[in-house]
């Protein structure tokens, strides 16, 4: 008997295809099961959505393509697992097939149901977890997982560096596991490079078998390896990065999103979704409890957790978990700024701090310098002529490499050699502007030559940043010397800022914080602060050195708000100044924004589609009695080019879309789509290459 069935596929966002698609077939499937069709000359996996025991009336059944395999082998994906890649797809504004296609691993696409059975049998079908005993839990962490257990969440813990955040994840992953023989938790981490140290944790505490990493570093073989496990449910803990919130897990109980405020979770290709959001959204999906956690939680999330006024009113939708101690004696670092303006010209490092490292080395403790800039230095300049290393393809300049005597454009990848003289001009003597984190290691290296360890041997100064991690393994080896003790002073970007857990730094100092102060990214300050207060929270982790540790600042601005705010260690002041003027200026979490980009050859081309884009979209609007009230509720602003114009040739232009109300702007945007198709069909458009919609966007 025919049946005939809706099945997602992978197709682009931008493209006229972009839901399910309509397959005829005599095999017996369900909804869920992933199954092989055709899709003009290719043979593509794809995802059953729905089935109908009608042929569709708008179509001739005949004219339908018939799917040709269907993988048995594999039970079929959970319904939540739909409705989250359908909710994702629909709320980020891309095809529910590309979607779905892209929340499984690469491998599956290409197997044979026959390799497909072979993969399953070795796989290991054990669910015990055997767990060891953890530490003694603080005064703190014990009423943290009590109110965990009385409420039901989302949470947001707010706990200090240091304080054991760590460990009550893993309480309350040990606390599910042991209630439920089948209940699957999933603990997230905002970056590749933090996987590793929670991976080792948690399988030291819970054993090996039960437990699968999944992120972006991994072979494909072991990322199909771990997602059967997990999608079986035999893998009853996850461990991964964004990409881990669509991990198949029919159990899932629990969910941990670690450094909730992070960047990094929020997706910039392709389908742009916050793996954050997408915690909660899942949660509730799954009745599973929600726990997000940070020393400086993300201003929307610190907004949501807002609590109630006197009439028990105006509260927010998530639970504020609070843990400001540290675990133990340790105390939080002594905050010291520098002003800048008080220090000789061209000061790099200013001789109070030169003074400051020199004397933990001399003692046999740690320095850490933060630059969040890698390279020698961002730009050669001739003074002469004014040449500077411009990228050719890309509206940015080519940073200067010493190490490998190169010029290197950090977006499009452009490198070429040092030029031996000016190539406008000839003149021999071109230098450096500005510096990296390559100049400040050779800088320290000339300031603390005379510089001996306890031992009576030389200073040891390395530096970690995605230059000196670019071969496998060299990051975990760079990090392991740094806890042996063989490094004294470490330099880096932001890196090394987060979650390490270096027991032997007393002092860390941002070298040069200012520039984000007066950006024009609203959203700067933030990410500084947050960025400031983790890497002061590597200092003083050992108790017995933390009464010592300092985090130094140099700055030009030293009486900022930001950095009073630092001084005191005191999250909730900062928050409550960067929301005074969010809501003045009225700039999320009190409004919603999205922003519609547009790739072209020319500028004018790429601002042209979105300027037509927006007048059709408004003209359309406003004559349908039943959509006119939307334009009013939502800000749709001209056109403008991205502060990066220009990258690999491309020419880049935006345009924001702005409202008080989530529900508008959603509407707004599902009008915009069928707009955009219109519109991008015209003859003047035809150099547009690509569009694209980011919702909630981190940058704009």
């Amino acid at each position: 008997m025919l049946v005939w069935i809706d099945i997602a596929v992978p197709t682009p966002a931008h493209s006229p295809v972009g839901g399910v698609l309509t397959y005829r077939s005599p095999l017996g499937v369900q909804a869920g099961q992933l199954v092989r069709v055709p899709l003009g000359k290719r043979e593509v996996l794809g995802v059953v959505w729905a089935i109908h025991d009608q042929a569709p009336t708008q179509i001739s059944a005949e004219s339908l393509r018939e799917v040709t395999g269907v993988l048995d082998g594999l039970s079929p994906l959970h319904d939540t697992w739909r409705q989250l890649v359908q909710f994702s797809a629909q709320y980020y504004q891309r095809a529910l097939g590309e979607v779905a296609l892209s929340a499984l691993p690469p491998q599956l696409r290409e197997l044979s149901n026959e390799q497909l059975v072979r993969r399953l049998k070795k796989q290991n079908t054990e669910r015990a977890v055997h767990t060891t005993p953890g530490p003694a839990l603080s005064q703190e962490q014990s009423t943290v997982l009590a109110q965990m257990a009385s409420g039901t969440g989302p949470f947001l813990l707010f706990g200090s560096t240091g304080s054991g955040k760590t460990e009550v994840y893993l309480k309350a992953v040990e606390r599910m596991l042991a209630t439920d023989p089948q209940a699957q938790a999933l603990l997230m981490v905002p970056e590749i490079n933090l996987t590793p140290q929670l991976e080792e944790r948690v399988r030291a505490r819970f054993g090996s078998e039960a437990v699968v990493s999944m992120h972006s570093g991994m072979t494909p073989a072991q990322r199909l390896k771990g997602w059967l496990a997990a999608h079986a449910g035999h893998a009853r803990i996850v461990l991964g990065t964004r990409m881990a919130i669509f991990a198949s897990m029919p159990h899932l109980k629990l969910i941990v999103v670690d450094e909730e405020h992070d960047p990094s979770y929020k997706q910039q290709e392709g389908a742009r979704y916050s793996a954050r959001d997408l915690a909660v959204y899942r949660g509730k999906l799954q009745n599973a409890q929600v726990l997000l956690a940070s020393a400086t939680p993300s201003l929307e999330s610190w907004h949501l957790s807002r609590p109630a006024d006197a009439e028990g009113l105006n509260g927010g939708r998530y639970q504020r978990l609070l843990m400001p101690s540290r675990i133990g004696t340790a105390l939080l670092p002594k905050v010291r700024r520098v002003d800048m303006n008080k220090q000789p010209r061209r000061t790099v490092l200013s001789a109070p701090l030169v003074a400051a490292i020199q004397e933990r080395v001399e003692r046999g403790e740690q320095c850490m310098l933060l630059l969040n800039r890698r390279g020698y230095a961002p730009v050669l300049h001739c003074a002469d002529c004014g040449w500077k290393s411009e990228c050719k393809h890309c509206s940015a300049f080519r940073v200067f490499h010493k190490i490998d005597r190169t010029l290197r454009c950090h977006h499009c990848g452009l490198t070429e050699r040092v030029p031996r003289a000016c190539p406008e001009c000839g003149n021999a003597d071109i230098a450096p502007i500005g510096r990296g984190t390559e100049q400040l290691e050779e800088h320290l290296g000339e300031l603390l030559a005379h510089v001996l360890r306890p031992d009576g041997t030389p200073v040891r100064i390395a530096r970690i940043d995605a230059d000196s991690t670019r071969l496998k393994g060299a990051l975990e080896s760079q990090l392991a010397q740094v806890h042996s003790g063989e490094v004294d002073v470490l330099v880096g970007t932001q890196m090394i800022a987060k979650g390490h857990d270096f027991r032997r730094i007393t002092l860390v100092a941002a070298v040069n914080p200012d520039t984000a102060l007066f950006s024009s990214d609203f959203r700067a300050p933030e990410r500084l602060f947050a960025l400031l207060m983790q890497a002061a929270g590597r200092a003083g982790r050992d108790a017995t050195q933390s009464a010592t540790s300092e985090m130094w600042v140099q700055t030009f601005h030293p009486q900022h708000t930001l950095f009073e705010a630092l001084k005191k260690h005191d999250y909730p002041a900062f928050a409550a100044s960067e929301l005074t003027e969010r809501t003045a200026a009225d700039l999320p979490p009190i409004s919603h924004q999205a922003l519609l980009r547009a790739d072209a050859r020319t500028q004018e081309t790429a601002q042209g589609l979105l300027n037509a884009a927006r007048e059709a979209l408004q003209a359309q609007l406003s004559a349908d009695p039943s959509t006119a009230d939307l334009v009013p509720q939502v800000n749709v602003y001209p056109a403008v080019p991205m502060s990066m114009q220009r990258v690999a040739d491309v020419e880049r232009a935006q345009m924001l879309l702005e409202s008080p109300s989530r529900m508008a702007l959603q509407k707004m945007l599902w009008h915009l789509h069928g707009v955009l198709h219109q519109v991008r069909s015209q003859p003047e458009h035809k150099g547009v290459i690509r569009w694209l919609v980011d919702v909630d966007p981190q940058t704009i």
